[in-house]
């Protein structure tokens, strides 16, 4: 059960790891209206790529690991806001369930959910199908909610239809029926994230915007369970974990609050309060998402954000250290994955206010 969040305790202190160095490298300049950055492997080379979606752009492109040219997925598109790959046919090269027709007013956004599926030269445009319409649909998600191996993609629109009726949804894949989640979020839900949460079988769902912060548990047998965060508003939130010499994971949820923010906030469980704030950063300009990786490879989650990296520099996390990723781009999207394949976790950022894409290779040791 969830509950057993409130029950993990932080164990003894860890020795520091130190901060890791990356090596800067340009992808692409010029880019605008950015809003999702994706790592995949989109050619079944083995090598991960890096696919942007644009909101501005009417063309859904990805940039070929390691020449990183740029290719075409489809076109005359508008409205674009996410895209979740998946390889749901087995043939090594994931599909694409893509949003589109977005607008934050639901009587003039389509909110339309489409899965794109490659044809046999990659160079032409891919195959586009309709599933679904849910006005504001805006944060896609492939999740394994069960613990049970099997995958439902998640659909976290903007606003409901309804004033307090935020909708979250769930797809089969190859059925494609809408099923109802949740519809407890309050006004706008302006991230969706999936989380792996300590002693659960199956992913958890955060989601963060004007309501607040919440997760979202499905377990084998019941209904959903959510539970609340923070009731502060939040422009972005993502899951981590903390470890410890017992190999014990605390979790912990980092967060862009309140919204419009200049703060980077902590929750650490607690079993007095169930989430127990702390601010690591104000007065930081930190970017518009926020993520968490293992950069060093300690067992502990770093936290990114805003072209700087923030380690825990003991088990409970109480103390935070911060390290420059890049301060002249600026990045605001940001995606962590092995780019390279050598076994580390390395970061691609896009930047709206330069349009410059760029991924930051991971010159740490491997452990």
């Amino acid at each position: 059960m969830i509950l057993i969040l409130f029950l993990l305790v932080c164990g003894s202190l860890f020795a520091t790891t130190p901060p890791v160095d990356f090596a800067e490298h340009l992808i692409a300049a010029g880019l605008t209206g950015g809003s999702q950055v994706v790592i995949t492997d989109l050619n079944r080379d083995g090598k991960p790529d890096i696919l942007v979606v644009s909101t501005v752009d009417k063309e859904l492109v990805w940039f070929e690991n390691p020449t990183w040219r740029r290719h075409v997925i489809i076109s005359d598109l508008s409205g674009m806001t996410n895209v979740a790959p998946w390889d749901i046919d087995g043939d090594g090269i994931p599909e694409l369930v893509l949003a589109h027709e977005f607008a934050e007013d639901p009587p003039h956004s389509l909110g339309i959910l489409a899965v794109l599926k490659h044809a046999d030269n990659l160079q032409r445009p891919w195959k586009i199908t309709e599933i679904d319409r849910i006005p504001t649909s805006y944060r896609l998600r492939w999740a394994d909610l069960k613990g049970d191996g099997k995958r439902t993609l998640v659909n976290a629109p903007f606003v409901g239809i309804a004033p307090g009726k935020t909708p979250l949804v769930l797809y089969k894949p190859g059925a494609w029926i809408r099923e109802s989640i949740a519809e407890e979020n309050d006004g706008p839900v302006r991230s969706m994230n999936i989380a792996n949460l300590p002693g659960e079988a199956g992913q958890a769902i955060l989601t963060a915007g004007a309501a607040g912060i919440h997760l979202f548990h499905l377990p084998l047998d019941g209904e959903c369970m959510r539970m609340e965060v923070s009731k502060i508003p939040s422009l972005d939130a993502a899951a981590g974990s903390l470890s410890t010499r017992r190999d014990e994971k605390t979790p912990f949820v980092a967060a862009l609050d309140p919204f419009p923010t200049t703060q980077i906030s902590v929750y650490k469980p607690d079993r007095k309060v169930g989430w127990r704030r702390q601010i690591i950063v104000d007065g930081l300009t930190p970017g518009s998402s926020i993520l968490t990786a293992d950069l060093n490879g300690d067992g502990s989650d770093e936290i990114i954000s805003g072209g700087f990296v923030f380690y825990a520099k003991e088990a409970k996390g109480d103390v935070w250290s911060k390290s420059v990723l890049d301060t002249d781009a600026a990045p605001s999207v940001c995606v962590a994955a092995d780019v390279d394949g050598d076994g580390k976790a390395d970061i691609a950022c896009l930047s709206p206010t330069t349009g410059s894409l760029k991924w930051y290779e991971n010159k740490g040791v491997r452990k």
